[in-house]
């Protein structure tokens, strides 16, 4: 666009005898630019909206939540063809279908766009270096989304080709784009050990990641602070150090400013019950389990899922040791059918609430009974 105008300009005011039929294709090439560049512009505007609804919400809750955000992309969905756009104009496209689908926990439709996204990569390499931030931004949300599905070779696939990138593309002048493929790399090993159920050697990443934290070496905003602190405390939990877990999510729970990610501010406090319930601490626990739940009615976030989690955990401490498997077995069977419901399976998204429970009826350390379903499935 500033060279048209830049050629414009010169045109208006040099003989430059090429003024003959050139005015008006300068003319037209400014309007079909122009209207290419407000298109790509609407989408841009749409993924950062949706991008701003997840902060605000995180993954939908129940129906109203749904429709609300069914309706809030809708509302902004420009009605313009994916093959009239340019190539951004496609990458927002895409983008803005992601976030959607990804906060609908719809992770089928969501894997496709964001393999679409991938692949305008793919098809344009040189982009890669151009937008560099928008490539990694796309293989962090394909391999976000085959998380959620799954498909741990393709997962581990994409992780190489994200490995690969700071061998392919020199991004050593560029903090923002150096913070970014950090950020996403440490996100996406600490899956990997979800996937594996190898939380043990998945804790030696944090020394490093609280070091990139705490000297503010890439300048991460508060948000993905605040998932880091829960996935680092999911680790330490996972290694059946509930001390360290706590001091994670300690950090979640005591920050002032509450506006955003309630989701996750929501299952750090019920994490960290179940943390103190497994160091014995049941006074802490009986005394906490009020003020979590008046949150959770506080911010209209309690399922199904946490009031049977909640409930659970008020009667422990006047329970006998005898009466708690058969209580962990209860509580097994009446969560099991919920991991599939549409609109109460987002606690599990965070809490693998179900495996917790199985180490109770199983006598297994968690990474144990993990590993062993991740060996299941790759047989």
């Amino acid at each position: 666009m500033e060279a048209l105008e830049f050629e414009k300009h010169i045109e208006g005011q040099y003989i430059t005898r090429s003024l003959e039929g050139r005015a008006e294709a300068l003319a037209e090439q400014s309007l079909s630019l122009n209207q290419q560049l407000a298109q790509t512009s609407q989408f841009s505007n749409l993924s950062l909206q949706m991008y701003g609804l997840y902060l605000k919400m995180g993954f939908i809750r129940n129906q109203d939540d749904y429709h609300r955000a069914q309706a809030f992309f809708k509302s902004r969905l420009p009605a313009i063809r994916f093959e009239d756009l340019d190539f951004l104009g496609k990458v927002y496209y895409c983008q803005a279908h992601v976030w959607l689908y990804h906060i609908c926990q719809e992770f089928a439709p969501c894997y496709r766009y964001a393999q679409r996204w991938v692949n305008l990569f793919e098809q344009e390499p040189a982009m890669k270096s151009l937008h560099a931030p928008l490539y990694l931004k796309s293989l962090h949300n394909l391999l976000s989304t085959l998380f959620h599905i799954r498909r741990y070779a393709r997962f581990l696939d994409t992780l190489a080709v994200l490995d690969r990138f700071s061998a392919d593309i020199d991004f050593s002048q560029n903090k923002n784009v150096e913070g970014l493929f950090h950020l996403y790399r440490y996100l996406h090993r600490i899956n990997r050990h979800y996937f594996e159920g190898t939380f043990s050697e998945g804790v030696s990443l944090i020394p490093e990641v609280a070091r990139c934290i705490e000297t503010n070496a890439y300048h991460w905003d508060a948000h993905r602070i605040l998932v880091f602190d829960y996935r680092i405390a999911c680790l330490y939990f996972g290694n059946d150090d509930y001390t360290h877990a706590i001091d994670y999510l300690n950090k979640i729970i005591n920050q002032k400013v509450i506006d955003y990610r309630a989701d996750i501010q929501c299952f750090a406090r019920i994490l960290n019950l179940i943390a103190h319930f497994e160091l014995g601490n049941e006074i802490l626990v009986e005394h906490q389990i009020r003020s979590v739940y008046r949150f959770l009615l506080h911010i209209e976030d309690l399922q199904q899922v946490q009031r049977e989690i909640l409930n659970f955990l008020r009667r422990t401490p006047s329970m006998r040791p005898s009466d708690l498997l058969p209580e962990f077995r209860q509580l097994h069977a009446r969560l099991l059918p919920l991991e599939q419901d549409p609109f109460e399976r987002r606690p599990f998204l965070y809490l693998d609430i179900i495996s917790w429970l199985e180490t109770k009826l199983e006598n297994k350390p968690i990474q144990e009974l993990i590993r062993e379903k991740f060996r299941k499935r790759a047989l």
